[in-house]
Protein backbone atom coordinates (compact mmCIF):
# COMPACT_ATOMS: atom_id res chain seq x y z
CA UNK A 1 0.00 0.00 0.00
CA UNK A 2 2.55 2.66 -1.12
CA UNK A 3 -0.53 5.20 -0.59
CA UNK A 4 -0.45 4.39 3.02
CA UNK A 5 0.69 7.65 5.40
CA UNK A 6 3.29 6.36 7.44
CA UNK A 7 4.51 8.18 10.83
CA UNK A 8 7.01 6.57 13.41
CA UNK A 9 6.16 6.97 17.37
CA UNK A 10 9.59 5.92 18.76
CA UNK A 11 10.05 5.84 22.74
CA UNK A 12 12.20 4.44 25.00
CA UNK A 13 10.55 2.02 27.90
CA UNK A 14 13.22 1.31 30.80
CA UNK A 15 13.14 -1.74 32.19
CA UNK A 16 12.41 -0.46 36.18
CA UNK A 17 13.25 -3.10 38.56
CA UNK A 18 16.23 -5.74 38.48
CA UNK A 19 13.68 -8.65 37.52
CA UNK A 20 12.18 -7.42 34.72
CA UNK A 21 16.09 -6.47 33.67
CA UNK A 22 17.42 -9.85 34.07
CA UNK A 23 14.58 -11.28 32.23
CA UNK A 24 15.14 -8.76 28.73
CA UNK A 25 18.90 -9.36 29.43
CA UNK A 26 18.29 -13.12 29.22
CA UNK A 27 16.57 -12.35 25.63
CA UNK A 28 19.54 -10.26 24.29
CA UNK A 29 21.61 -13.40 23.52
CA UNK A 30 21.04 -12.41 20.08
CA UNK A 31 21.95 -8.87 20.10
CA UNK A 32 20.22 -5.69 21.83
CA UNK A 33 18.84 -4.39 18.36
CA UNK A 34 16.87 -7.70 17.75
CA UNK A 35 13.32 -7.13 17.92
CA UNK A 36 11.45 -9.81 20.31
CA UNK A 37 7.93 -9.26 19.29
CA UNK A 38 5.38 -7.04 17.00
CA UNK A 39 2.00 -6.64 18.12
CA UNK A 40 -0.61 -4.69 15.90
CA UNK A 41 -2.83 -2.54 17.32
CA UNK A 42 -6.06 -0.66 17.17
CA UNK A 43 -9.23 0.79 18.90
CA UNK A 44 -12.63 2.59 18.81
CA UNK A 45 -13.71 1.85 15.35
CA UNK A 46 -17.62 1.39 16.69
CA UNK A 47 -18.91 0.24 13.40
CA UNK A 48 -22.53 0.50 12.70
CA UNK A 49 -24.72 1.69 10.57
CA UNK A 50 -25.78 5.01 11.00
CA UNK A 51 -25.04 8.59 9.92
CA UNK A 52 -22.18 10.59 10.87
CA UNK A 53 -22.37 11.52 14.35
CA UNK A 54 -20.16 14.75 15.38
CA UNK A 55 -16.14 13.31 14.30
CA UNK A 56 -17.37 9.24 13.99
CA UNK A 57 -17.74 8.36 10.74
CA UNK A 58 -19.27 5.36 12.10
CA UNK A 59 -19.94 3.40 8.49
CA UNK A 60 -16.37 4.04 7.44
CA UNK A 61 -14.70 1.57 9.86
CA UNK A 62 -15.29 -1.28 7.65
CA UNK A 63 -13.25 0.23 4.75
CA UNK A 64 -10.74 1.22 7.65
CA UNK A 65 -10.51 -1.89 9.06
CA UNK A 66 -10.10 -4.17 6.42
CA UNK A 67 -7.11 -1.66 5.42
CA UNK A 68 -5.58 -2.05 9.26
CA UNK A 69 -5.77 -5.90 8.93
CA UNK A 70 -4.28 -5.63 5.22
CA UNK A 71 -1.43 -3.94 6.51
CA UNK A 72 -1.03 -6.23 9.62
CA UNK A 73 -0.89 -9.10 7.38
CA UNK A 74 1.11 -7.28 5.15
CA UNK A 75 3.77 -6.58 8.61
CA UNK A 76 3.54 -10.65 9.82
CA UNK A 77 3.21 -9.16 13.35
CA UNK A 78 2.67 -11.98 15.81
CA UNK A 79 -1.18 -11.12 17.12
CA UNK A 80 -3.28 -8.02 16.90
CA UNK A 81 -5.29 -6.58 19.75
CA UNK A 82 -8.46 -4.27 19.48
CA UNK A 83 -9.04 -1.88 22.52
CA UNK A 84 -12.11 -1.84 22.71
CA UNK A 85 -15.90 -0.05 21.58
CA UNK A 86 -15.32 -2.21 18.61
CA UNK A 87 -19.21 -1.45 17.28
CA UNK A 88 -21.49 0.50 18.17
CA UNK A 89 -25.58 0.96 17.51
CA UNK A 90 -27.94 2.54 15.81
CA UNK A 91 -30.89 5.31 16.92
CA UNK A 92 -32.99 3.03 17.75
CA UNK A 93 -30.31 0.62 20.04
CA UNK A 94 -31.91 -2.43 18.24
CA UNK A 95 -30.25 -5.46 19.65
CA UNK A 96 -30.60 -7.48 16.52
CA UNK A 97 -29.03 -4.44 14.39
CA UNK A 98 -26.21 -4.20 17.00
CA UNK A 99 -25.28 -8.09 16.39
CA UNK A 100 -25.28 -7.47 12.85
CA UNK A 101 -22.49 -4.54 13.76
CA UNK A 102 -20.81 -6.53 15.53
CA UNK A 103 -20.36 -9.35 13.04
CA UNK A 104 -19.81 -7.78 9.62
CA UNK A 105 -16.57 -6.21 11.77
CA UNK A 106 -15.36 -9.39 13.51
CA UNK A 107 -15.43 -10.87 9.66
CA UNK A 108 -13.26 -8.48 8.74
CA UNK A 109 -10.83 -8.93 11.84
CA UNK A 110 -10.66 -12.56 11.39
CA UNK A 111 -9.17 -12.38 8.19
CA UNK A 112 -6.04 -11.78 10.25
CA UNK A 113 -3.47 -14.16 9.50
CA UNK A 114 -2.57 -14.99 13.07
CA UNK A 115 -3.74 -15.01 16.92
CA UNK A 116 -6.49 -12.12 17.46
CA UNK A 117 -7.63 -10.56 20.75
CA UNK A 118 -10.11 -8.10 22.16
CA UNK A 119 -10.28 -6.04 25.03
CA UNK A 120 -14.11 -5.13 25.77
CA UNK A 121 -15.34 -1.40 25.39
CA UNK A 122 -18.56 0.48 26.98
CA UNK A 123 -19.90 0.67 23.74
CA UNK A 124 -19.49 -3.08 23.05
CA UNK A 125 -22.25 -3.82 26.05
CA UNK A 126 -24.35 -0.84 24.97
CA UNK A 127 -27.70 -2.87 23.20
CA UNK A 128 -26.26 -6.05 23.59
CA UNK A 129 -25.32 -7.86 26.93
CA UNK A 130 -21.27 -8.49 27.14
CA UNK A 131 -22.04 -12.94 27.00
CA UNK A 132 -23.60 -11.65 23.44
CA UNK A 133 -20.57 -9.57 22.66
CA UNK A 134 -18.29 -12.77 23.95
CA UNK A 135 -20.14 -14.97 22.02
CA UNK A 136 -19.87 -13.29 18.60
CA UNK A 137 -16.26 -12.84 18.48
CA UNK A 138 -12.83 -14.60 18.80
CA UNK A 139 -9.91 -14.13 21.33
CA UNK A 140 -7.58 -17.14 19.99
CA UNK A 141 -6.65 -19.85 22.50
CA UNK A 142 -9.56 -18.49 25.39
CA UNK A 143 -12.41 -19.28 26.32
CA UNK A 144 -15.62 -18.02 24.98
CA UNK A 145 -16.80 -16.55 28.34
CA UNK A 146 -13.84 -15.02 29.47
CA UNK A 147 -13.24 -11.04 28.79
CA UNK A 148 -10.34 -10.96 30.64
CA UNK A 149 -7.61 -12.89 30.53
CA UNK A 150 -3.99 -13.46 29.74
CA UNK A 151 -1.38 -15.01 27.09
CA UNK A 152 2.21 -15.56 26.41
CA UNK A 153 3.82 -15.25 23.09
CA UNK A 154 7.94 -14.77 22.51
CA UNK A 155 9.00 -14.74 26.14
CA UNK A 156 6.87 -11.72 27.15
CA UNK A 157 3.41 -12.32 29.38
CA UNK A 158 0.37 -9.96 28.14
CA UNK A 159 -2.81 -9.31 30.12
CA UNK A 160 -6.02 -7.89 29.26
CA UNK A 161 -8.54 -6.41 31.90
CA UNK A 162 -12.48 -5.90 31.72
CA UNK A 163 -13.23 -2.91 33.49
CA UNK A 164 -17.12 -2.72 32.48
CA UNK A 165 -18.56 -3.69 35.56
CA UNK A 166 -20.99 -1.99 38.76
CA UNK A 167 -19.43 -1.33 42.01
CA UNK A 168 -21.30 -4.55 43.02
CA UNK A 169 -19.48 -6.68 40.40
CA UNK A 170 -22.33 -6.98 38.05
CA UNK A 171 -21.46 -6.49 34.58
CA UNK A 172 -22.23 -3.49 32.84
CA UNK A 173 -25.27 -3.10 30.65
CA UNK A 174 -25.87 0.54 28.99
CA UNK A 175 -29.56 -0.70 27.70
CA UNK A 176 -30.23 -1.02 31.27
CA UNK A 177 -28.70 2.64 32.46
CA UNK A 178 -25.30 1.69 33.27
CA UNK A 179 -22.74 4.50 33.79
CA UNK A 180 -20.17 5.44 31.30
CA UNK A 181 -17.99 6.91 33.90
CA UNK A 182 -18.26 4.48 36.80
CA UNK A 183 -16.29 2.05 35.81
CA UNK A 184 -13.89 -0.49 37.74
CA UNK A 185 -11.73 -3.67 37.79
CA UNK A 186 -14.02 -6.02 40.93
CA UNK A 187 -12.77 -7.85 42.97
CA UNK A 188 -12.50 -11.27 41.86
CA UNK A 189 -10.63 -9.77 38.52
CA UNK A 190 -8.34 -8.28 40.84
CA UNK A 191 -7.25 -11.08 43.02
CA UNK A 192 -6.63 -13.08 39.27
CA UNK A 193 -4.53 -10.38 38.61
CA UNK A 194 -2.65 -10.58 41.42
CA UNK A 195 -2.24 -14.28 41.20
CA UNK A 196 -1.25 -13.50 37.20
CA UNK A 197 1.20 -11.03 38.29
CA UNK A 198 2.71 -13.60 40.52
CA UNK A 199 2.86 -16.26 38.12
CA UNK A 200 5.32 -15.65 35.75
CA UNK A 201 8.69 -13.87 35.80
CA UNK A 202 8.17 -12.75 32.01
CA UNK A 203 8.11 -9.22 31.08
CA UNK A 204 4.75 -8.02 30.65
CA UNK A 205 2.50 -5.69 28.90
CA UNK A 206 -0.98 -4.22 29.81
CA UNK A 207 -3.75 -4.05 27.57
CA UNK A 208 -7.06 -2.18 28.64
CA UNK A 209 -10.15 -0.09 27.37
CA UNK A 210 -10.21 2.55 30.24
CA UNK A 211 -7.13 4.21 31.09
CA UNK A 212 -5.90 2.97 34.38
CA UNK A 213 -4.34 6.16 35.38
CA UNK A 214 -6.07 9.31 36.24
CA UNK A 215 -7.80 10.89 33.17
CA UNK A 216 -10.84 13.80 33.54
CA UNK A 217 -11.22 15.41 29.93
CA UNK A 218 -14.31 18.06 29.60
CA UNK A 219 -15.44 17.05 33.14
CA UNK A 220 -16.05 14.02 32.15
CA UNK A 221 -13.87 10.66 33.98
CA UNK A 222 -12.35 8.47 31.94
CA UNK A 223 -10.41 6.35 33.97
CA UNK A 224 -11.16 3.59 36.29
CA UNK A 225 -12.44 4.41 39.41
CA UNK A 226 -10.43 1.88 41.25
CA UNK A 227 -6.94 2.85 39.24
CA UNK A 228 -5.19 3.58 42.50
CA UNK A 229 -5.77 0.04 43.31
CA UNK A 230 -4.53 -1.77 40.04
CA UNK A 231 -1.08 0.67 39.47
CA UNK A 232 0.02 -0.57 42.72
CA UNK A 233 0.07 -4.38 41.56
CA UNK A 234 1.11 -3.34 38.42
CA UNK A 235 3.85 -1.76 39.83
CA UNK A 236 4.29 -4.54 42.43
CA UNK A 237 5.29 -6.88 39.98
CA UNK A 238 8.66 -4.88 38.44
CA UNK A 239 7.41 -6.59 35.35
CA UNK A 240 4.84 -4.63 33.76
CA UNK A 241 6.69 -2.57 31.19
CA UNK A 242 3.59 -0.47 29.24
CA UNK A 243 -0.47 0.01 29.03
CA UNK A 244 -2.40 0.41 26.26
CA UNK A 245 -5.83 2.01 26.26
CA UNK A 246 -8.37 2.87 24.09
CA UNK A 247 -11.62 4.93 25.31
CA UNK A 248 -10.28 8.37 24.63
CA UNK A 249 -10.11 9.52 21.59
CA UNK A 250 -6.68 10.94 22.41
CA UNK A 251 -3.63 10.41 21.94
CA UNK A 252 -1.75 10.69 25.98
CA UNK A 253 1.38 9.54 27.06
CA UNK A 254 2.37 9.40 31.11
CA UNK A 255 5.01 7.72 32.80
CA UNK A 256 4.26 6.46 36.42
CA UNK A 257 6.65 5.16 38.99
CA UNK A 258 8.62 3.03 35.93
CA UNK A 259 5.71 1.80 33.68
CA UNK A 260 4.36 3.65 30.61
CA UNK A 261 0.86 4.68 29.87
CA UNK A 262 -0.51 5.47 26.74
CA UNK A 263 -4.23 5.93 24.95
CA UNK A 264 -4.55 5.65 21.17
CA UNK A 265 -6.63 7.57 19.17
CA UNK A 266 -9.96 6.32 17.41
CA UNK A 267 -10.40 4.24 14.20
CA UNK A 268 -14.07 5.90 13.88
CA UNK A 269 -12.91 9.75 13.86
CA UNK A 270 -12.69 12.07 10.58
CA UNK A 271 -13.60 10.72 7.06
CA UNK A 272 -11.31 8.98 4.52
CA UNK A 273 -8.62 6.66 4.61
CA UNK A 274 -6.39 8.97 5.54
CA UNK A 275 -7.93 9.54 8.71
CA UNK A 276 -7.66 5.80 9.91
CA UNK A 277 -5.61 5.02 13.07
CA UNK A 278 -3.75 2.05 13.94
CA UNK A 279 -0.36 1.16 14.72
CA UNK A 280 2.54 -1.63 15.66
CA UNK A 281 4.03 -1.57 18.34
CA UNK A 282 8.20 -3.19 18.48
CA UNK A 283 9.68 -4.43 21.49
CA UNK A 284 13.54 -5.17 21.47
CA UNK A 285 16.19 -6.96 23.19
CA UNK A 286 17.67 -3.93 24.85
CA UNK A 287 14.00 -2.65 26.63
CA UNK A 288 12.96 -0.70 23.71
CA UNK A 289 9.30 -0.41 22.61
CA UNK A 290 9.22 1.64 19.19
CA UNK A 291 5.75 1.94 18.04
CA UNK A 292 4.70 2.46 14.40
CA UNK A 293 1.85 4.49 13.67
CA UNK A 294 -0.05 4.92 10.49
CA UNK A 295 -2.21 7.14 8.86
CA UNK A 296 -3.51 9.61 11.73
CA UNK A 297 -0.80 8.79 14.66
CA UNK A 298 1.54 11.47 14.66
CA UNK A 299 5.21 11.27 15.72
CA UNK A 300 6.65 11.14 19.07
CA UNK A 301 9.85 10.67 20.58
CA UNK A 302 9.99 9.97 24.11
Amino acid sequence: MSDLIISRRSFLLQAGTVALGFTLAANQCEGTKKTLIRFGLVTDSHYADRPVGGTRYYRESLTKMQECIATFNREKVDFVIHLGDFKDQDADADPKRTLTFLKALEAEYAKFAGPRYHCVGNHDVDSITKKQFLANIENTGIARADSYYEFTKNGFQFIVLDANYHPDGRHHFYLEGADWQDIRIPQEQLIWLDEVLKSSQLPAVVFCHHPTFRYLHDGNTYHIRNYSEVQPMLEGSGRVMAVFHGHTHRDTYETIRGIHYLTLLGMVDHSGPENNAYAIAEIYGDGRIELIGYRRIENRNL
